[in-house]
């Protein structure tokens, strides 16, 4: 069977990133690794992820490698200023389930946006009652490099398409 609309697919795969800094590509680093023990299964046309990522699987079929990059522009884009913001710590108080050790720079902090979705800001900096937070994707600015493999294609179920997602850790229904 080959990926398609309404099929479910399920991969391995390596990703990479690397920068492009004053014309230099840095070297691929690898951010996320998911192999037969945790597959990435997903709703083809429904996986979250960059558009061209799908675009470039479609009409494969179980059992192919994949490797291809997306660039920034085809991935995340480049960083948005005005997703840089300085929020009162007072906005992340215990009672709000955020510990002291949690609003330290560098870190990753769990925030819903006004949908009620999961987001995540970056602590840039801490300046006295005050965190710089960037909700930019983590991934902006960033080509993006996909080694893998496809392990499954099957089609989706009917609820499963009416939900826009699949059942069950492993995308088999239980």
């Amino acid at each position: 069977m080959k990926i398609q609309k309404n099929t479910v697919v399920g991969l391995t795969y390596e990703l990479k990133v690397s920068k492009l800094e004053d014309e230099i590509e840095s070297s691929p680093f690898s951010v996320e690794v998911r192999d037969e023990d945790d597959p990435f299964y997903f709703l083809f046309g429904q996986s979250g992820l960059p558009e061209k990522f799908e675009e470039l699987l479609g009409g494969q079929g179980e059992g192919e490698p994949f490797s291809f990059t997306l660039t920034v522009a085809e991935a995340y884009g480049q960083p948005d200023e005005e997703l840089i913001i300085n929020l009162p710590k007072s906005q992340f108080s215990g009672e709000q389930g955020f510990k002291k050790e949690m609003l330290e720079e560098g870190n990753f902090l769990p925030l819903m946006d006004e949908n009620g979705y999961p987001m995540q800001a970056k602590i840039l900096k801490v300046v006295g009652d005050e965190l710089l937070l960037d909700f930019n994707h983590p991934l902006v600015g960033f080509d993006l490099h996909f080694d893998g493999n496809i392990i499954e294609v099957r089609e989706a179920t009917k609820e499963e398409i009416e939900h826009g997602h699949i059942h069950g850790e492993h995308g088999t229904q239980h």
